[in-house]
């Protein structure tokens, strides 16, 4: 199948030298002040000036007009197994249909001859039996999911993993639904219960009648660039983390580290890692990193006055909890919270937000609207509840509003300088999402990239140029993306680039990184044949053994004035100003600050100083300066990163600096 093929995951850790900037910038680092700025916040459940303890801020919700109350976070109780959140089960089947499906099953037992010593064999004939059970008992399902984790090894803590009140309801629903004797029920036996299936071929795209137009040939020609440079935000992966408890293991065994209820196995009575005020490598988002990356993004961007175009968020803004302490409550006050802080702090310009799979409650599931019925709408809590917050901040219209509640919280904004903004909710073609193995031979079940590919058409009609953005990224190593939905996603950016798409933009790694798209199914890898570039930014959470960090790319965009004469019979002064849009929205250059986490532990105990955050690279500057040919004000596209490679391939060093490099600490 169709696959990005290069891939650069471009964490430079070498501090590069400043290029020269086209766009000023701030200093080349930024020391947060040491104590918690508790203006952010009308109240606190605790004292907020603590260093002993996390900020617990009193968060109301403007969309559901209710405040959090501190049990929610407080890292001393965390709740488990919320009664509030069951998913629905699917209705009980008919008797017609019970029967059908139990015949099914034993010719299913029947034609495997050789079930005693086959693995595949056994695991598809227990997917009928779970089939079977979830269509005549549904409430029985949940129940049946622990069994089958229990027997397939799948979690030491089947109970709070696949309970009731967890996994099981959704499991219930996708073995009702799903076609668990053939390409469903193979695809769910290798990717979940134990790899007991080889993987099957992956079914071919039919893409007859998906375009409405061929592309055009030649193409139009290209926008020819303004020379004039705005700044634009990509923040990713913020994973906040309310129930941080300062001290507490940050060298735990297993699971999110930098909690009261969790230690390290080997010495449980003892803590062997205080973990530091600011985070640590397998620990997620504090309030105090949190304001402290916040406050030092418009100083060191040097917008604070003007703040940025706009911002994009590639998702992720939940903590990394086990799911039997997840509910939807709490996803609900950090989308709250986040989001918040982002507008209070972050100035103006709109903040374009896609959904990461951590922002859904169970983690990573989304239910196709196929679905029908109560099934249909089972998320729509989560899609209601973003899209408000959106609509509260004033970043999108009340059209995109409307687009994000009736498609999983995805939305399309058309913005008046000639950009059209795309977000994508990938959970929909995620591995980790249950629902996606209902109909996986299909490629589209959610309608979410028919959504994607009518915007593209709309696009191109009208000349605009496309941001996509989403969280999961595509194809890459294949254990994110699903292969049919991918092969369709990249046909998609084919047909679509490079005239119309100018760049996409992912997050889920927390790594820097970078992957190019190619013509035809990438048969021909070259740098005529490269179409598109995808940006994964780093993040903002350290986890797992990371800096946290950030990125600004300088985009060509702007307006050009000239006047116009009016009809000299009017009163008023016959010269009205208009505006000519000349831009392509290309990014030239894109800078990298990053924050030492090994510097962390040395700022607990005072209030003087907080987290510095540090200029890492400028993207031109670290990996262009034996570009031939390409000029300052040349983007930063798929040629140009393909002709990037190829100067790796000749200059072993410059891989160098483009490897990733993990921090010492926990190597």
């Amino acid at each position: 199948m169709a696959r990005v093929l290069k891939l650069l995951a471009c964490a430079a850790i070498v501090l590069q030298a400043r290029s020269a900037f086209s766009l000023s910038f701030g200093p080349s680092s930024f020391t947060a002040p040491g104590a918690f700025p508790t203006s952010l916040y009308k109240s606190y459940h605790n004292n907020p000036t603590a260093t002993s303890a996390q900020p617990q801020p009193v968060i109301s919700d403007p969309v559901l007009h209710k405040v959090y109350p501190f049990g929610l976070t407080d890292p001393k109780n965390i709740p488990q197994n919320d009664p509030q959140d069951p998913h629905p089960l699917p209705p009980r089947a008919s008797d017609p249909l019970l029967l059908q499906n139990a015949i099914a099953q034993v010719q299913g037992l029947f034609a495997n001859t050789a079930f005693a010593s086959n693995t595949c064999a056994l695991c598809t004939a227990t997917l009928e039996v779970a089939k079977f059970l979830s269509l005549a008992a549904p409430d029985q399902g949940p129940a049946f999911t622990v069994f089958l984790c229990q027997q397939f090894k799948l979690s030491s803590s089947c109970n709070t993993t696949f309970g009731a009140t967890t996994l099981g309801p959704v499991l219930t629903q996708v073995f009702a639904n799903a076609d668990v004797s053939g390409y469903d029920g193979r695809m769910i036996c290798q990717n979940f219960l134990a790899s007991s299936c080889t993987l099957p071929p992956t079914p071919a795209l039919n893409l007859t009648g998906w375009f409405a137009k061929p592309k055009p040939s030649p193409l139009p020609p290209p926008k020819t660039p303004s020379g004039q440079r705005l700044k634009v935000l990509h923040l990713s992966d913020f994973h906040l983390d309310p129930r941080y408890a300062t001290s507490s293991e940050a060298n735990c065994t297993s699971s999110l580290c930098c909690r009261a209820n969790n230690h390290n196995a080997n010495s449980p009575n003892q803590t062997l890692l205080p973990a530091p005020r600011y985070g640590w490598f397998k620990c997620d988002t504090p309030f105090s990193l949190a304001a402290a990356a916040l406050e030092a993004i418009p100083v060191l961007a040097d917008t604070e006055k003007t703040g940025f175009a706009w911002t994009i968020y590639t998702g992720d803004l939940v903590s990394h909890d086990l799911e039997n302490q997840l509910s939807r409550d709490y996803v609900m006050y950090t989308e709250t919270v986040v989001y918040d802080l982002f507008k209070r702090i972050l100035g103006s310009g709109p903040v374009y937000a896609a959904l990461g799979n951590h922002d859904s409650y169970n983690q990573a599931q989304d239910a196709p609207h196929s679905l029908g019925g109560t099934l249909a709408k089972q998320f729509s809590w989560n899609y209601d509840h973003v899209a408000g917050l959106w609509q509260q901040e004033q970043w999108i219209p009340s059209s995109a509003v409307a687009q994000a509640r009736a498609h999983y919280a995805a939305y399309s904004v058309q913005r008046s300088d000639g950009l059209r903004v795309i977000t994508l909710n990938t959970d929909l073609w995620y591995r980790a999402n249950w629902f996606n193995y209902i109909n996986l031979s299909g490629a589209d079940n959610s309608g979410m990239l028919r959504f994607l590919t009518d915007e593209l058409q709309d696009a191109e009609d009208k000349g605009d140029r496309v941001w996509i953005m989403g969280h999961v990224l595509s194809g890459w190593d294949g254990t994110n993306g699903l292969e049919v939905p991918t092969n369709l996603f990249y046909q998609i950016v084919d047909r679509f680039s490079p005239h119309v798409i100018a760049n996409i933009f992912w997050g889920h790694t927390h790594e820097d990184q970078l992957s190019i798209f190619y013509a035809n199914n990438a048969t021909d890898i070259s740098a005529e044949t490269a179409l598109a570039t995808s940006w994964m930014g780093p993040s903002i959470t350290p986890l797992t053994n990371l800096n946290s960090g950030f990125r600004v790319y300088e985009v060509d965009s702007a307006v050009s004035p000239f006047y116009l004469m009016v009809p000299p019979n009017v009163d008023y002064p016959n010269l009205v100003s208009v505006h000519i849009v000349i831009q392509t929205f290309d990014i030239l250059d894109a800078h990298t600050w990053r924050s030492d986490v090994n510097s962390f532990p040395s700022l607990d105990g005072q209030t003087m100083l907080g987290p510095t955050y540090v200029y890492e690279y400028s993207t031109r500057a670290a990996y262009g300066a034996n570009i031939s040919g390409w000029g300052s004000n040349d983007p930063l596209n798929a040629t140009w990163w393909h002709l990037v490679t190829e100067q790796m391939e000749a200059n072993p060093d410059l891989v160098t600096v483009c490897n990733f490099s993990r921090p010492e600490a926990l190597r």
